[in-house]
């Protein structure tokens, strides 16, 4: 009996010896910044690119506007939006809470969009925004769930 205590105990021991604990600062650092180089991203007007940062199955959601929900619908309202005369959005990361296991992450943001009125000014609006990310299998952040609010 002792015996197949003894060779179990290693099995046992090493469930006990779970994954290392994710550095949450580290990772939240690391989703902020994949933040920023998407905002620099989109200043390109790079469609591909800046679909790319959307988890294949993401959701958007904006104030009046239908949710969309996959690349090919945020895609086309990403193509769409470049079509606009004047048209051009930046955001910048506020504060960022990363889970405990280090898989998922969401950050607040503020957001600027501008666009010309129907007499060409340039329009600008603000916007608060809260985006959900997911970590990807090879350790990239990709934003699983956009959401702005006026």
């Amino acid at each position: 009996m002792k015996i197949w205590v003894l060779a179990g105990l290693p099995a046992v021991m090493m469930l006990g010896c779970g994954q290392p604990k994710p550095d949450i600062k580290a990772e939240g650092e690391k989703v902020m910044q994949t933040s920023r180089d998407w905002a620099k991203v989109t200043a390109t007007g790079d469609v591909e690119k800046i679909v790319n940062y959307w988890t294949d199955d993401a959701v958007l959601m904006e104030p009046g506007r239908p949710t969309l929900s996959g690349k090919k619908e945020i895609r086309q309202m990403v193509e769409g939006s470049f079509k606009i005369p004047g048209f051009k959005i930046t955001w910048e990361p506020q504060s960022v809470q990363v889970s405990s296991d280090g898989d998922m992450a969401y950050l607040i943001e503020k957001t600027q969009v501008t666009m010309n009125d129907s007499t060409g000014k340039a329009n600008t609006q603000h916007y608060n925004g809260v985006t959900v990310w997911r970590k990807q299998p090879d350790g990239s952040w990709k934003d699983a769930v956009d959401i702005a609010s006026n």
